[in-house]
Formats: C-alpha cells, sequence, structure tokens
C-alpha cells in the first residue's frame, strides 16, 4: 500500500470523505450483528502494544499495518460522528460477532481504551520517519473524536470523549500530551517522502486485518490513482508540516475545552503552567500538570509560524495565560523577530480574517503593557522593510514602525468596518507606548498628526450630511472617541519626552492650524490647553493621568475562542474534509 500525506490534502480529503460514507453507512447497518467495527478498533489496539518496540527494530511493516488499521477507524468514526450521538457511537464500540437470533454486548469500555492508547501512542512513539504517518494519525483521530463540537450551536461541557479525557485514564498523561503536541509544533519536521509499498501477507493479521487493510488500500488509491500524486510538490509547498499543524490544532482545542461542571480542564492547566528547562528553581509548583520545555524553541518557532491563525492564537494564548513564557519573551533582546510577524499580518488586514486580525492586535496590546518593551522598541532599528510598500522605509526605529502599522489600521477600519472594537484596541496600544515615544521617525510622526486630520474632516463632514440621524450620531461619537483618543496620545507624548521628539514637534508645529477646530469642542478643551501650553513652556505642562490600558479577556470567553478554533480545524486540518451541511458551531462566512 503506498502511503503519502502530501496526497490527503484540500480536495483529496472530499475524495476521500465521498469514498468512505457508503462503506460507513453499511457497516452501520449491520455492525450491531456482525461486530466488525468493534473488531478493526481491537486490531488497531493489539498492535499499538508492541509499536515502541517494532520502532526500535525499525520494524516498519508491523507499524504500517498499526497505521492501516487506524486510518480505516478514522474514516468511520468521522462519518459515525456526523451520523449519530455519542451514546449511540458508543454501541459501535461494544457490540461483538454473535449467532443468529443472540446477543451480546461487550461490557469493557472500548472507547476509553481506544482514547488512552491514542494518547499513549503519541507521547511514547519517538518522532522518525517510519512513524510520522502514525503519530499524524492518532493526533488527527483525537480531533475527528472530539468533532462532535463542530454539530452543535452551544458550547459542549459535556460527554463520553470529553470525560475519558479530562477524568479517565488520560488525566495522568495530561502534562506529557501536552508537551508533546507543543514539541511536534516546535520540530516543524515535514512529512517524509513515501518510500516503501507494502504487499499483503498470510500472517499479517488474519482475515479481519487483510479486509481492513484492502479497503484501507482502495481508498487511498482514490488519491494515487486520482492523479494526486503528480501534484504532491505542490501540496507539499502548501501544507509542508502536516504533524506539527494538526498537533497545534489538537492542543489548542484540547486547551479551549470549557471547564466541567466539576473539575477544570486539565489541558488548560498545563498550557498555563508549564516552565523553562533553563528554571533552576527547586520550589515545587502549586499548579497540577505542570513541566518543562525549552523556552528558546518554543519562541523561536512562534517567531517563524506567525503566518497562520493557529499559530498567532497559540502566541496570544501564552502571552495571556502563562506569566513565565510572557517573562521570557518580554526578557528576549531579539524581540523584533516576535513584533515584525505580528506586524506584518497587521499590515496586511485586507488579506486577513477579523479574528486573526484581532489576536495580533491583542499580542501588541498585551506587550506594550510592559514598559520596558515599550523602551526597547526603539532602540532596534531596522532597515529596509520589504513588505512596507506605501514608502521606502531604508532605516526605521522598530517602535515608529509599530506606530505605522497601527496607524494604518485604525484608517483601514475607519474607512471600511468602523469596528469599534478594533479600533479601540488599536489606541490603547498607542496610548500603552505614548509615554515613552522617542525619537519618532519623520513619517511616523506626520502620520500621527494625518489621521487625525482625516477624522477631523470625517468629523465635519458627519455632522454636515445629517447631524439628527440617530447612525450619525453613532458615527460622530466613535470619531469624536477616536480624535480625543489622538489628542491624548501626543499629550501623553510630549508630557513624558517631547525634548525625545523633535519630529513630532515640527509635524505638529506645520499643522497648527488643524487644533484651531479642536478648541471651541468640549471634549477637547482641556487636551488642547496644555497642547497649547507645550508649544511655549513645555516644562509647565500639566500631567494628566498616565495613559495605561490593560488587556482583559471577556466573559466567557469559550463563546468566541471555541468556535473561532473549530473554524481553524474545519479550514486547516490536514486531511480533514466536513461538508459544511450540517455545521452549527459557527456559518460558513466565520473565519
Amino acid at each position: 500500500i503506498k502511503f503519502s500525506l502530501s496526497s490527503c490534502f484540500s480536495a483529496d480529503a472530499k475524495l476521500l470523505e465521498e469514498a468512505v460514507v457508503p462503506l460507513a453507512k453499511t457497516l452501520i447497518q449491520n455492525n450491531s450483528r456482525s461486530g466488525n467495527f468493534a473488531a478493526l478498533v481491537r486490531v488497531f489496539l493489539g498492535r499499538t502494544k508492541e509499536l515502541k518496540i517494532s520502532t526500535e527494530c525499525q520494524d516498519q511493516l508491523f507499524i504500517w499495518q498499526a497505521h492501516n488499521a487506524l486510518f480505516l477507524v478514522r474514516c468511520l468514526l468521522k462519518v459515525f460522528i456526523r451520523e449519530m450521538s455519542e451514546e449511540d457511537l458508543h454501541l459501535q464500540f461494544s457490540y461483538q460477532a454473535r449467532a443468529p437470533g443472540t446477543y451480546e454486548s461487550n461490557s469493557g469500555d472500548l472507547l476509553e481504551e481506544l482514547i488512552c492508547n491514542l494518547v499513549h501512542l503519541i507521547v511514547e512513539v519517538p518522532l522518525l520517519d517510519i512513524t510520522y504517518n502514525i503519530l499524524f494519525e492518532a493526533v488527527t483521530t483525537l480531533l475527528v473524536l472530539l468533532s462532535y463540537q463542530l454539530f452543535q450551536k452551544e458550547i459542549l461541557r459535556e460527554g463520553l470523549v470529553y470525560r475519558c479525557l479530562t477524568r479517565g485514564r488520560c488525566l495522568s498523561l495530561t502534562s506529557r500530551l501536552v508537551k508533546t503536541l507543543l514539541y511536534n509544533f516546535i520540530r516543524q519536521e515535514k512529512c517524509p517522502p513515501p518510500a516503501h509499498i507494502f504487499t499483503p501477507q498470510a500472517d499479517g493479521g488474519g482475515l479481519l486485518y487483510g479486509l481492513a487493510s484492502g479497503v484501507a488500500s482502495g481508498l487511498w488509491s482514490v488519491f494515487t490513482l486520482g492523479g494526486a500524486g503528480s501534484k504532491s510538490g505542490v501540496d507539499q509547498e502548501q501544507n509542508p508540516l502536516p504533524l506539527s499543524n494538526q498537533s497545534l490544532l489538537l492542543l489548542l482545542v484540547l486547551a479551549n475545552l470549557p471547564d466541567g461542571l466539576d473539575c477544570p480542564n486539565p489541558y488548560k492547566q498545563a498550557v498555563t503552567c508549564f516552565k523553562n528547562t533553563q528554571d533552576t528553581s527547586s520550589i515545587p509548583s502549586p499548579q497540577p500538570h505542570t513541566f518543562q520545555i525549552n523556552f528558546n524553541s518554543l519562541y523561536t518557532a512562534l517567531c517563524e509560524q506567525q503566518r497562520s491563525d493557529q499559530a498567532t492564537l497559540l502566541l496570544y494564548t501564552l502571552l495571556h495565560q502563562n506569566p513565565n513564557m510572557k517573562t521570557y519573551m518580554l526578557s528576549r533582546t531579539d524581540v523584533e523577530n516576535l513584533v515584525m510577524p505580528i506586524l506584518e499580518i497587521l499590515y496586511h488586514v485586507e488579506e486577513r480574517n477579523s479574528h486573526h486580525v484581532y489576536m495580533a492586535l491583542i499580542i501588541l496590546l498585551i506587550l506594550t503593557e510592559d514598559d520596558t518593551f515599550n523602551r526597547s522598541i526603539h532602540e532596534v532599528i531596522l532597515k529596509n522593510i520589504n513588505w512596507y510598500t506605501e514608502r521606502a522605509l531604508t532605516e526605521i526605529s522598530l517602535g515608529s514602525l509599530l506606530i505605522l502599522v497601527v496607524i494604518r489600521t485604525i484608517q483601514f477600519n475607519m474607512t471600511r468596518t468602523r469596528d469599534k472594537y478594533l479600533h479601540t484596541n488599536c489606541l490603547a496600544a498607542l496610548a500603552n507606548m505614548s509615554a515613552q515615544f522617542r525619537c519618532l521617525h519623520q513619517y511616523a510622526a506626520q502620520r500621527i498628526i494625518s489621521v487625525l486630520s482625516y477624522h477631523q474632516k470625517v468629523l465635519e463632514s458627519q455632522k454636515a450630511i445629517s447631524p439628527t440621524s440617530s447612525v450619525c450620531a453613532q458615527d460622530l461619537s466613535v470619531i469624536e472617541e477616536v480624535i480625543r483618543m489622538l489628542l491624548e496620545i501626543i499629550n501623553s507624548c510630549l508630557s513624558n519626552s517631547l525634548h525625545h521628539n523633535p519630529n513630532l514637534v515640527y509635524a505638529l508645529l506645520y499643522k497648527r492650524e488643524l487644533f484651531e477646530q479642536f478648541r471651541s469642542h468640549p471634549s477637547f478643551q482641556d487636551i488642547m490647553q496644555n497642547l497649547d501650553t507645550c508649544f511655549f513652556v513645555w516644562f509647565c505642562v500639566q500631567k494628566f493621568p498616565e495613559l495605561k490600558f490593560k488587556y482583559v479577556e471577556e466573559d466567557q470567553p469559550e463563546d468566541f475562542f471555541i468556535p473561532y478554533v473549530w473554524s481553524l480545524v474545519f479550514n486547516s486540518g490536514v486531511g480533514l474534509y466536513w461538508n459544511s451541511q450540517g455545521i452549527e458551531l459557527f456559518s460558513m462566512d466565520s473565519p
């Protein structure tokens, strides 16, 4: 059987789904009598006991046989989950072959046994070329088992699979599973090329395994004979890291499971408390499920992978929830490696989905809560920013570039969507930085004033159109809020570091007539009085309260994050295709 993960992408996954559905429906009809599905699961479970030894002995045939069985189990499970409830799925695991007129049900919990074996496989079997595919299948099968959430509008807080993973025998493996999934993401191992074609052997597992292997071969031929092999090179370029991608998706799904009715989510606990391998502190952690991981390797992987929604979501999760990782990131002297990819996401806002933009922006907001970060970014000098195309920036500080990109995001938002949440967070990030503005680039200073000028023009035009309209009143309120905040940001900069920012002072003087319009506006008079003083006697400037904003997650964040994570699985899962009909968790126009 010739296997290649590279042939399991995009349209090929749809072909697989179409090939499996008739087989699965036939199996559902006959399974209560034949017990074939449970027998197939037992074939796989019987082989997992020897997988670690087979890996050490380089027994590729044995590993592929186990992979074949798991591949078919996963394909069938995916259809079962769409067609039946968890209780009915549990029954499919309990049926055994029986004689006509008799009934027998297995008292053991084969579903829990399968889940526990998958977790054991992921954490015990080393990642090598010969184990890559079966590890990928194990991670993917766990994702499929958790996919009941896709078909429910409400957030699932209970269920058989949920209980197995959070309270059952798997609980003791929580930290090891999280650590392994993180290392799969860190290692960024490419899918090895298909190197072997195995022919069935008489002693390969009996009649049932021979049948399963033949079916698996037929399903995979949908890809290889369908021309997938001819475009595997293109597929490899589109997604060359299937195990890394799938591991990250599973990690995000597990970390965002809601707390149970009587216990917190152990995977979230593990994500929030792991430590650096360099941490030699002997103080035991009060948190359960803690472990150590190489922060330098994780930081490097996060910096390199920010082009994907899921990597940005992981970065957000660690910054917001893991204080050890947050402290480490803020202590790095190469913070530009982290910030530049985030700025590039925001710069290409037109090409990104709204959730990805929000996550990138919140990451900046969290970073700017730290004064040391706000000072250090003005000391990092960058040259020739290729992706910034509006103006040639031959030399600019990271701080000035950040200001330019955030202002551009504000401008885009106000001309397109007028999303209050977006511009509020943009302005909050600028406000957090404002007291530490240093040596602003001439273009950054000009853009601060120009965005103020733009909003003043919009304010005047809105008043002229229909000053009594309720819609207009809402727009005016938003625009006035933006202007007020921009004036406060300028005031904060001049109050704290006027002598460090000559380019901003020159820009203000050059556009001095702009501010005449704000002096008579009741919302801006106090700020304008202070700014006027700045032009003449800067040391008499009134000290306004320090501008500081802190990101606070919404109440019931799972209402946002669980649909978001599953939309990423739906759109980015390697080798996974779900028909959009029946998806209830999010609308199809979601990110």
